[in-house]
């Protein structure tokens, strides 16, 4: 009875002594990202010395070396670069939109084209509107109603969700299908509304995939704002016709890179915890918010550990994908290595919501309850730093192809409300940036890494 009662007290002090240790360790991660971080600085050289980084352009090939340079500059035991071949397509010169009624005076409006359509050519492209709110609509409507047409998909998103990456994922088919499903029934243009949470001037671009057998139609985006003014118009005047011009060109596929840095780990260098963002951005900005602050985040989680003197257990590895936004070349291409090489990625961590107060992190769907049970047992050491929504299922693009190699997937969850502001349009910019909350993101994320690195996952 005495030896059971001496081995649960020696128990009691050896777990109080831990948790001292952890709640003074991430004390330190905070100070050296609050005090003297670099994701600021780091942050601005990308956005605005390099900018624009679209898969295979110029912009995309600078940032590779500024990414690998950045790294062996902070110190990482190694640095390389994994080979992937990505999408390369092109805008061209600047969109033009015009709404053309049967009487009156014609109304310019701002669009830009969808990423991955092919364009109209310089002769542009003019036909009547139909517009819809849902892609079944077209089903409903048919070839009689739609061939010859350009498809109007007017479906806003739906404020009532608290999450705006809710009411994101509720209107993002129209944009990523809606042209091909249109082509299906003979229309030959796509317009859609902007996935903006707010009623603005500018538009927002984003993906769109063709299936094969179906023409490629030109597809733009329409600014929210535009796209009402669209809409009444049409309400007025049923004979009205939209004018659409783009250059825009799908090229060969280009060679880029993934980069990849780590600290290899004193006890287990096998087991991996990732923690990554996408170097590529859309091309009407500088990609600050999608995704520089994630890969400068992800640069300084590392870079904070080297600074504290901190030597992980684990290997702590960095990774910055290129073709998040067009193609998730570099997310599969880096799945695929890791396949290959029997490594373990016991835990990858994304940051890809943007640089804002940070509210906690979500874990994938498949991952299993006692994991999730285990992560959730240290958010009273997370929670005086903000990090309290631990209850939402998801994954980054980029890190859910390893959860089918049974890697934990999680992704670093800022607060939402601003981000589809920002979202892939002309406005993404450095200044756009508050640093202190980039530095309380890198923060939060390393705090989580440490706390993995240090009592590995069940």
């Amino acid at each position: 009875m005495k030896n059971t009662f001496l081995l649960l007290c020696l128990f009691i002090v050896a777990h109080t002594i831990a948790q001292t240790n952890d709640e003074a360790t991430i004390r330190k991660i905070y100070d050296e990202s609050l005090e003297r971080g670099k994701s600021y600085s780091m942050l601005e050289y990308l956005t605005t010395r390099i900018g624009e980084r679209l898969s295979g352009s110029p912009g995309a090939a600078k940032a590779v070396l500024w990414a690998k340079q950045t790294m062996e500059d902070s110190g990482f035991d190694s640095v390389w670069l994994q080979p992937v071949m990505v999408p390369h397509w092109v805008r061209g010169q600047k969109e033009t939109g015009t709404i053309r009624p049967s009487k009156g005076k014609p109304m310019n409006v701002n669009v830009c084209a969808l990423g991955g359509s092919v364009g109209t050519g310089p002769t542009g492209l003019e036909a009547q509107v139909i517009e819809v709110k849902k892609l079944t609509d077209l089903v409903e409507l048919g070839e009689k109603h739609i061939k010859g047409k350009i498809v109007f998909f007017n479906r806003p998103m739906d404020p009532k969700f608290i999450s705006t990456f809710d009411a994101y994922s509720g209107a993002n088919d129209q944009r990523h299908d809606g042209p091909t499903e249109a082509a299906k029934y003979g229309a030959v243009g796509a317009i859609v509304r902007s996935m903006g949470s707010n009623i603005e001037t500018y538009p927002h671009t984003g993906s769109t995939e063709y299936k094969s057998g179906f023409p490629k139609i030109p597809a733009v985006a329409i600014s929210t704002l535009h796209a009402d003014w669209l809409s009444k118009a049409l309400g007025d005047d049923k004979q009205l016709k939209f004018y659409m011009e783009s250059h825009c060109e799908i090229l060969e596929d280009a060679p880029s890179f993934n980069v990849v840095g780590e600290i290899k780990g004193s006890e287990f260098p096998e087991e991996i915890i990732l923690v990554g963002g996408h170097l590529d951005s859309w091309d009407l900005a500088q990609g600050a918010h999608d995704d520089g602050t994630g890969c400068v985040q992800s640069i300084e989680v590392l870079r904070i550990f080297n600074a504290m003197g901190y030597k992980p257990k684990r290997t702590i590895r960095c990774v910055l994908f290129m073709n998040e936004e067009n193609g998730l070349a570099g997310g599969n291409k880096y799945a695929e290595l890791a396949k290959t090489n029997k490594e373990k990625n016991i835990a990858a961590i994304e940051s890809d919501a943007g640089g804002f107060t940070p509210r906690g992190f979500t874990i994938g769907a498949k991952t299993p309850a006692i994991v999730k049970a285990y992560i959730n047992s240290w958010k009273h050491l997370l929670e005086p730093y903000g990090l309290t929504d631990f209850s939402q299922s998801g994954a980054g693009a980029d890190i859910e192809p390893l959860e089918a190699q049974g890697t934990t997937v999680i992704s670093f969850l800022p607060d939402s409300q601003r981000y589809f502001k920002y979202h892939h349009t002309a406005e993404d910019t450095f200044d756009k940036v508050d640093k202190r909350e980039l530095e309380l993101g890198a923060a939060s994320i390393a705090a989580l890494v440490y706390l993995i690195d240090r009592n590995g996952l069940k």
